[in-house]
């Protein structure tokens, strides 16, 4: 689940005694980073169920039950549904809509395009993910999007390793996206995440000068999440106060994995690949 820049610092309440890096990141211990694996396996586990599950005639409070009703039988709770007041457990975000879509009782169509976005508070941690999904047979463009929203996270997850920095990542993902030929949502970032859903830092995906050079430490866990628009990156929110979508009405894609920082690399705490 991405969060507004400005509101990141509002969102993170540390309790006292943690290791943290230089510039204040948590750096998580093996015993919390086995926590955080859990929390990662229920979260992709729900997305890949829902992936199978999801057909044309379905309502996306259907799918907001389900998830909910399988976060809470592998013993974790939802990580978003309350979230500073947000009514359901996943964001569904159909089409033109961007993010923080509220599952409602509209029916999904072949052709839609379907991000669903979860987190699971498992044993005092979160894990969180999100997935686009192409409900049947899509159009060229919506399939080369969220192609290309696809590979932009792994392009950013490949620059992740103890020494880069955030800028690595960033600067590979919009590199990427500008290649091709879609834009980045910057009004919307990634984050650190952990004890709280959204922690120190901000994981941009486009250079910015107001980003900082923060560099990566072994134990640090990240939510990567680019968002692409097909047209126009600006965005608008609905009188919901939570639905974003675009401003001109052209799609939209994101995918999103929660990553270790490893000494030599990375681990996706949220992988799908092998159920």
């Amino acid at each position: 689940m991405n969060i507004l820049t400005h509101l990141l610092a509002k969102s993170t309440q540390q309790p006292p005694q943690i290791k943290k890096s230089r510039r204040g990141i948590e750096i998580k211990s093996p015993a919390e980073i086995e926590m955080m694996r859990q929390a990662g396996k229920i979260v992709a586990t729900v997305l890949h169920e829902i992936s199978e599950r999801i057909e044309p005639g379905m309502t996306t409070r259907d799918l907001d039950d389900y998830a909910e009703q399988r976060i809470r039988q592998m013993g974790a709770t939802p990580s978003f549904k309350g979230y500073h007041g947000f009514p359901a457990s996943i964001c569904a975000s159909v089409n033109n809509q961007v993010v923080h879509g509220i599952p409602s009782k509209k029916k999904i169509c072949t052709g839609d395009v379907v991000k669903i976005d979860t987190g699971a508070y498992y044993q005092g941690f979160h894990g969180d993910s999100c997935i686009t999904i192409a409900v049947g047979e899509v159009s060229a463009e919506a399939a080369k999007l969220i192609q290309a929203a696809e590979t932009a996270l792994y392009k950013g997850i490949e620059q992740v390793k103890a020494g880069n920095s955030l800028l690595d990542i960033a600067g590979a993902i919009e590199d990427y996206v500008k290649s091709q030929g879609f834009s980045v949502v910057e009004n919307f970032t990634g984050h650190g995440v952990g004890r709280n859903l959204h922690e120190e830092p901000a994981v941009f995906n486009f250079r910015t000068q107001s980003l900082p050079n923060v560099r990566l430490e072994a134990g640090m866990t990240l939510a990567i999440e680019p968002i692409l628009n097909a047209g126009s990156k600006f965005t608008r929110t609905l009188p919901d106060r939570w639905t974003v979508e675009t401003v001109d009405n052209s799609l939209s894609a994101q995918f999103e994995h929660t990553v270790l920082v490893t000494a030599k690399g990375y681990e996706i705490l949220t992988d799908r690949s092998s159920l």
